[in-house]
């Protein structure tokens, strides 16, 4: 599956060697991604691209591929982050058009008022 797809892959910014049906070498992935799981992302785009549907055009299975890849490079629940990083990516949220959504399309925060966090905490 990987190889049919291999020249997309490059212009995404893998460079991916086939050694065998079952074994792949990965030489280059997208800076953005930082310090990743590769095996477990790689796996993961393989398995996304088994599940989209062949009817659908090469550049939405493309679109799809990159909203996964996304996420492998997203700060995941139960990450413990500092004061500083936390204002920092506030900032960037606050900068990012459609920040308040995910690629998937799920929120990525939501407005609550203070009245309900009272009540949530029994204040009121």
């Amino acid at each position: 599956m990987i190889e049919i797809y291999k020249d997309k892959l490059f212009e995404m910014g893998f460079d991916i060697e086939i050694k065998s049906e079952n074994k792949v070498i990965v030489k280059e992935i997208p800076a953005i991604l930082g310090a990743i799981d590769v095996k477990e992302m790689l796996i993961n785009i393989a398995g996304r691209l088994t599940e989209i549907e062949d009817t659908l055009p090469v550049e939405d299975k493309v679109n799809k591929i990159l909203a996964t890849i996304a996420c492998h490079g997203s700060i995941r629940a139960g990450r413990k982050m500092r004061l500083e990083e936390m204002d920092e990516l506030l900032r960037q949220m606050e900068k990012t058009p459609y920040s308040g959504q995910c690629n998937h399309g799920r929120p990525t925060y939501i407005e609550m008022k203070l009245s309900d966090i009272e009540k949530l905490f029994e204040r009121r």
